[in-house]
């Protein structure tokens, strides 16, 4: 138990951190269907942190600034309509992974972990990387819960949304900056592979058992902790990659959730406001 000091600790609370933050997010990556989006942002993390390398930038700023200009660069391709939204989201998501790549193989002056950025290494996380996940979180989850209704409105039907005044498009627009600056976030702790993984998995589990979104989301938070926690225990008892634990972790309680309850049927709430 002598384990649980320091460092171990310190994972635990930036993972739980990273959950209670991602959760609401990726109820929103459920319902709209934007699991391709979120692998292309964290795909593009690669070329910021190539750029944060080599132009000696501040990894953080670095990654979410990319993020950024792709999830605008998204939007406007998609308004020229010449291309369809999952083509386009192939060709920025594999194009900013390669030019990371590339720019990383020229770079034979500096060390790089690769295996660190893709799949993360939580056991090394700071405290300073602790405060900033749960400054950052709860800044998310603030802006979340101020959009709520205008993205909730907007995922139903964006017209009526847009009719009611909501600004359906500024709440997506910000919500794609949240999107950037959450993955720039958990670079360090889940890595580039396994963020829309930690997005994906608990909102899909907590689908089954909600009734609301409110509920849903809340419950999304929770499951993505309680994998955190079991992802990070079973790395300390099995000896395994922690990143790749915790993901594991959520995909068990997924297949749980697809357990059929007596007397109860599966809600799509998708749907509901």
């Amino acid at each position: 138990m002598a384990m649980l000091d320091d460092f171990f600790v310190r994972a635990i609370l930036a993972g739980i951190g990273l959950a209670l933050t991602t959760g609401p997010l990726g109820c929103f990556v459920i319902w709209r269907r934007m699991a391709y989006f979120g692998d292309t942002m964290a795909h593009s993390a690669l070329l910021g942190v190539a750029l944060s390398l080599f132009f000696s930038l501040n990894l953080m700023v670095s990654v979410f600034v990319v993020a950024s200009m792709v999830s605008l660069i998204l939007i406007v391709l998609q308004k020229r309509q010449g291309l369809s939204a999952d083509a386009l989201l192939g060709i920025l998501s594999h194009a900013t992974l390669a030019i990371g790549l590339v720019m990383v193989a020229f770079m034979t002056w500096v060390r790089f972990d690769l295996i660190a950025f893709l799949f993360g290494d939580i056991l090394a996380v700071t405290p300073t990387d602790v405060a900033i996940v749960w400054i950052g979180g709860l800044f998310v989850v603030g802006v979340i819960a101020w959009l709520w209704r205008p993205l909730l409105a907007g995922t139903v039907n964006v017209e009526l949304a847009e009719a009611e005044g909501m600004q359906p498009e500024r709440a997506r627009l910000i919500f794609m900056l949240l999107m950037a600056l959450v993955i720039a976030i958990a670079m360090k702790i889940v890595g580039i592979l396994l963020i829309t993984s930690l997005l994906i998995i608990p909102a899909a589990a907590a689908r089954r058992f909600a009734s609301t979104p409110e509920i849903m989301a809340v419950l999304a938070s929770l499951i993505g902790a309680v994998a955190v926690v079991m992802g990070l225990f079973g790395s300390l008892t099995y000896d395994t990659p922690s990143g790749p634990s915790i993901v594991v972790a959520a995909l068990l309680l997924f297949l749980i959730s697809l357990l059929p309850r007596p007397g109860s049927k599966a809600r799509d709430i998708s749907t509901r406001a």
